[in-house]
Protein backbone atom coordinates (compact mmCIF):
# COMPACT_ATOMS: atom_id res chain seq x y z
CA UNK A 1 0.00 0.00 0.00
CA UNK A 2 1.13 3.50 -0.71
CA UNK A 3 0.65 4.79 2.84
CA UNK A 4 2.83 1.98 4.17
CA UNK A 5 5.54 2.91 1.68
CA UNK A 6 5.31 6.63 2.58
CA UNK A 7 5.67 5.85 6.28
CA UNK A 8 8.52 3.47 5.45
CA UNK A 9 10.33 6.17 3.48
CA UNK A 10 9.97 8.60 6.40
CA UNK A 11 11.22 5.98 8.81
CA UNK A 12 14.30 5.33 6.69
CA UNK A 13 15.03 9.05 6.34
CA UNK A 14 14.77 9.47 10.11
CA UNK A 15 17.09 6.51 10.79
CA UNK A 16 19.72 7.07 8.11
CA UNK A 17 21.63 10.23 7.36
CA UNK A 18 20.83 9.98 3.67
CA UNK A 19 19.66 7.54 1.04
CA UNK A 20 18.99 7.47 -2.69
CA UNK A 21 15.89 6.91 -4.78
CA UNK A 22 17.34 3.73 -6.35
CA UNK A 23 18.04 2.30 -2.87
CA UNK A 24 14.47 3.04 -1.79
CA UNK A 25 13.06 1.62 -5.01
CA UNK A 26 14.94 -1.62 -4.48
CA UNK A 27 13.93 -1.82 -0.84
CA UNK A 28 10.22 -1.29 -1.54
CA UNK A 29 10.26 -3.23 -4.84
CA UNK A 30 8.89 -0.34 -6.92
CA UNK A 31 10.29 1.83 -9.69
CA UNK A 32 12.43 4.92 -9.15
CA UNK A 33 9.59 6.92 -10.67
CA UNK A 34 7.22 5.65 -7.97
CA UNK A 35 9.70 6.72 -5.28
CA UNK A 36 10.03 10.14 -6.92
CA UNK A 37 6.23 10.52 -6.86
CA UNK A 38 6.16 9.44 -3.22
CA UNK A 39 8.81 12.02 -2.30
CA UNK A 40 6.84 14.67 -4.18
CA UNK A 41 3.69 13.70 -2.25
CA UNK A 42 5.56 13.88 1.07
CA UNK A 43 6.85 17.35 0.18
CA UNK A 44 3.33 18.48 -0.78
CA UNK A 45 2.17 17.26 2.63
CA UNK A 46 4.66 19.65 4.23
CA UNK A 47 7.42 17.20 5.08
CA UNK A 48 10.75 18.91 4.41
CA UNK A 49 12.89 16.62 2.27
CA UNK A 50 16.06 17.99 0.71
CA UNK A 51 17.19 16.44 -2.56
CA UNK A 52 20.50 16.75 -4.36
CA UNK A 53 21.03 15.68 -7.95
CA UNK A 54 24.22 13.88 -8.86
CA UNK A 55 24.97 10.40 -10.01
CA UNK A 56 21.97 9.49 -7.86
CA UNK A 57 19.33 11.58 -6.16
CA UNK A 58 20.17 11.93 -2.49
CA UNK A 59 17.25 12.26 -0.11
CA UNK A 60 17.68 13.84 3.32
CA UNK A 61 14.96 14.71 5.82
CA UNK A 62 15.49 18.40 6.52
CA UNK A 63 15.36 18.61 10.31
CA UNK A 64 15.71 22.36 10.85
CA UNK A 65 12.09 22.57 12.01
CA UNK A 66 11.00 24.82 14.83
CA UNK A 67 7.60 24.01 16.29
CA UNK A 68 5.87 27.14 17.56
CA UNK A 69 2.34 25.80 17.85
CA UNK A 70 0.54 23.98 20.63
CA UNK A 71 -1.00 20.54 20.89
Amino acid sequence: MKIDRLIGILSILLQEEKTTAPELAERFEVSRRTINRDIEDLCKAGIPIKTAQGTAVVLVLWMDIVWTGRF
